[in-house]
């Protein structure tokens, strides 16, 4: 939809379970409804190093209520989306898991990618080997600090998009996109003809819309999940639908 639109896609991410099963479920629904285009789904984990304290807490209370990697996709699988979902997760819970098992049971309940958190490429290549090697878009993580020749290896491997994160440390809102920003995706897109999608510290509709003008994809976790915790699904709702006015260059 948004490439035939001729936009950036819009990817909200929100982690399994939270603040509980049945209220995830209708956030997701409500998420893809308000304007998603791809809808990023958190794995629980107990170390979620690369999350800020909102995601942290969010995932943590998940954990509490028993939200693992079965669960997951059982709610994935409940919430029946009419978009793609793409399953964030650490390295760790699929281990346990079963990386095989895993592959295929996501698959089975529709979830059309993964992005390992932790495995970055070059690290663990017969893993990695197998992960692209399964019914998954293989989505990879690009940091700022990546040199142009890891850039190129990481697109190798990859499927599905990019992901850019936008600055140096941990998920978060933020005031302003980085002015870097501009240089950064134009040099991943010379290593790559995967699209790009770019997150961390979205928070606006306006911040969506000058990303968008950059990126083939916003993400935005953080903020949707502060939303989430403090107006339930009707503040999911809201700001899906300011970001999704954001990447169609509508937002003020």
């Amino acid at each position: 939809m948004a490439r035939s639109e001729g936009r950036a896609a819009l990817i909200p991410y929100l982690p399994a379970g939270y603040p509980d099963s049945e209220t995830f479920v209708a956030a997701v629904t409500a998420a893809g409804a308000a304007g998603a285009d791809i809808i990023e789904v958190g794995i629980p984990f107990s170390d979620p190093l690369a999350d800020g304290p909102v995601i942290q807490r969010a995932t943590h209370a998940a954990l509490q209520q028993g939200t693992g990697v079965r669960r997951t996709l059982d709610l994935i699988a409940e919430a029946k989306l009419a978009v793609p979902v793409v399953v964030m997760t650490y390295l760790n819970p699929v281990l346990a898991y079963g990386v095989d098992r895993f592959l295929a049971d996501a698959r089975g309940v529709g979830v059309a990618g993964v992005l390992l958190t932790d495995l970055p490429a070059g690290a663990d290549a017969a893993l990695e080997d197998q992960v692209a090697a399964g019914p998954l878009a293989f989505v990879r993580l690009i940091a700022p600090t990546t040199p142009p020749e890891r850039v190129a290896l990481a697109a190798r491997g990859a499927s599905g998009f990019l992901y850019l994160i936008s600055r140096l440390g941990v998920t978060g809102a933020r005031d302003l996109v980085p002015l870097d920003l501009p240089e950064y995706v134009q040099r991943v897109r010379a290593a790559t003809d995967l699209p790009v999608a770019v997150g961390f510290g979205i928070a606006t509709g306006a911040q969506a819309r000058d990303t968008a003008r950059l990126a083939d994809g916003v993400v935005v976790g953080s903020a949707l999940v502060d939303a989430l915790g403090r107006e339930g699904v009707a503040g999911v709702t809201r700001l899906v639908r300011e970001l999704a006015d954001g990447v169609r260059g509508k937002a003020a």
